[in-house]
């Protein structure tokens, strides 16, 4: 434990480092706000440990396997050994201890919240109250169940970081390329088909984002996410065993069915398969809720769901379609990564204790289209008042001149 301990201090010290990089960037960057979110992640580091245990943990088999091989290179693919990979060398290498391991994949996923906050800053200056007294980014920043499921080593917390990274970067493609490239690696070598979700999204987004975009720049995005798609294809396939299949659609189907059967046997089984499209997307986004929480944990996650929910419910609002056709390539990527990869997700979850861990990946980009909306509004609400202020001063100016002639 001492390790982990002189760990968190030297990952304290590195944090400095870096957010003095990102403030010469970003006038805006919070060294503070920051400072505070890692003791706050730490803290869910704590709690993940605690919970690891007296429970039945992957994080446990994360460290067992890399020990197994002497073999680095042995380890390197997609989806669970690329985390073996990532951790072969601290472990057999530096002597990581579990704890260390730890320790170090929560920084990770911290790393990503940083990149979450950068993302939903640049693109969004407006400050927006919900709930009347709470800041949406500080609210968004502090979500409980998003700490949980990035604090422990495992996919959630490097996953995370992939994809704040790339959204970050997206903004700016040319100047981040090097983030673009890692965020984008990331995602692919541990979830191929989330970088499907993801390169679609951005795909889509450059086509019918509103900003006027260089053809250059638009070519390179198409070229780089299109040309990555081909190359990784049957990667990709290879996830649900369909490389070779003959009939897509139809294999699919076959798969997500085995799939949610055998994820549903467990005490948290749900028969989400059974349920008609909205219903699964309700389930994936909301539950559990209070009704069907399993034990404590989904108690506590029940509350953060019901904030989700309420959330959500702020753009059931008849401009939000002309918002969403006028929108940004932030926006519009946004939704559609979060709307492909709920609907892909639900159509195998059926276990309410992976539905609250799998969701994490995608939630944030919900939230960034909700404060989007929220800050146009109160954007547009700005520009009319100003507009009457000029157009009630110039009225004043006109009434005085006729007074003195």
């Amino acid at each position: 434990m001492i390790g982990a301990l002189v760990l968190i201090l030297f990952l304290f010290a590195l944090n400095q480092g870096l957010f003095n990089s990102f403030s010469k960037k970003h006038k805006w960057f919070s060294k503070k706000l920051m400072n505070t979110l890692f003791l706050y992640h730490l803290f869910f580091f704590g709690v993940y440990y605690t919970y690891a245990a007296f429970n039945p943990s992957d994080s446990k088999a994360y460290y067992a396997r890399p020990q197994f091989n002497d073999d680095w290179f042995s380890f390197f693919g997609t989806s669970t050994t690329f985390i073996d990979f990532l951790s072969w060398p601290f472990i057999n290498i530096l002597g990581f201890s579990y704890e260390m391991m730890m320790v170090l994949f929560s920084w990770l996923g911290y790393l990503g919240f940083i990149y979450a906050y950068m993302f939903f800053r640049e693109n969004i200056p407006v400050k927006i109250k919900v709930f009347k007294n709470f800041d949406f980014l500080i609210l968004t920043l502090f979500l409980p169940n998003m700490h949980f499921w990035t604090a422990s080593l495992g996919k959630g917390a490097p996953i995370f970081l992939g994809l704040m990274m790339f959204a970050y970067a997206i903004k700016n493609p040319k100047s981040r390329l090097i983030t673009l490239i890692l965020g984008s690696a990331i995602i692919y070598f541990i979830r191929p088909h989330v970088f499907l979700f993801v390169a679609a999204g951005t795909v889509l987004g450059y086509m019918t984002g509103k900003e006027k975009i260089s053809f250059g720049k638009k070519l390179m995005m198409y070229v780089g996410m299109i040309g990555g798609l081909i190359l990784v294809q049957d990667q990709i396939l290879g996830m649900a065993g369909l490389e070779d299949s003959e009939n897509l659609v139809s294999d699919f189907e076959s798969f997500s069915d085995d799939r949610s059967q055998g994820l549903s046997e467990s005490g948290s089984g749900v028969a989400i398969s059974d349920y008609p499209l909205p219903l699964k997307l309700f389930t994936f986004w909301f539950r559990p809720l209070f009704f069907d929480a399993p034990g404590v944990l989904g108690l506590i996650v029940s509350v953060e769901n019901l904030l989700y929910l309420l959330l959500f419910a702020k753009i059931f609002k008849k401009d939000f379609i002309s918002f969403i056709k006028n929108s940004p390539v932030s926006v519009k990527m946004s939704l559609v990564v979060f709307f492909l990869s709920s609907f892909a997700l639900t159509f195998v979850m059926s276990n309410l204790g992976i539905i609250m861990r799998q969701k994490s990946m995608v939630m944030y980009f919900l939230f960034f289209v909700i404060y989007y909306y929220l800050a146009q509004k109160k954007y547009d609400k700005i520009i009319k008042l100003k507009k009457r202020r000029k157009g009630m001063e110039r009225k004043g100016m006109e009434r005085r001149r006729l007074v003195n002639s």
